[in-house]
């Protein structure tokens, strides 16, 4: 059975950080694409980052050098360190595997992440 569990979710003040983790049981972890994705409220669910076991990432531009996506290959983990957050960055952070080759994606729950004084 396939599980992402993603932790590290809650309230954050504008300009401070947050680690979001994501433990993955139930596949093989190399293979996967890993990625986090966020839905605010209203809004339509979006790429934040993503990363390849190699180690090379992919990020959205509003995330750009505020976000660092990283992946522990031998603990099938993914993490988001999110800093210099802004209220905008208020939404459900979900972690993804993707193994696009034989169209495999499994999502978590998510967790929530929001920004606020």
């Amino acid at each position: 059975q396939v599980q992402l569990v993603e932790s590290g979710g809650g309230l954050v003040q504008p300009g401070g950080s947050r680690r979001l983790s994501c433990a993955a049981s139930g596949i093989f972890f190399n293979l996967y694409v890993m990625g986090w994705y966020r839905q605010a409220p209203g809004k339509q669910r979006e790429l934040v980052a993503d990363i390849i076991s190699g180690g090379s990432t992919n990020y959205a531009d509003s995330v750009k050098g505020r976000f660092t996506i990283s992946r522990d290959n031998a603990k099938n983990t993914v993490y988001l360190q999110m800093n210099s957050l802004k209220p905008e960055d208020t939404a459900v952070y979900y972690c993804n595997a993707q193994r696009r080759s034989v169209r495999l994606d499994y999502w978590g729950k998510g967790t929530l992440v929001t920004v606020s004084s």
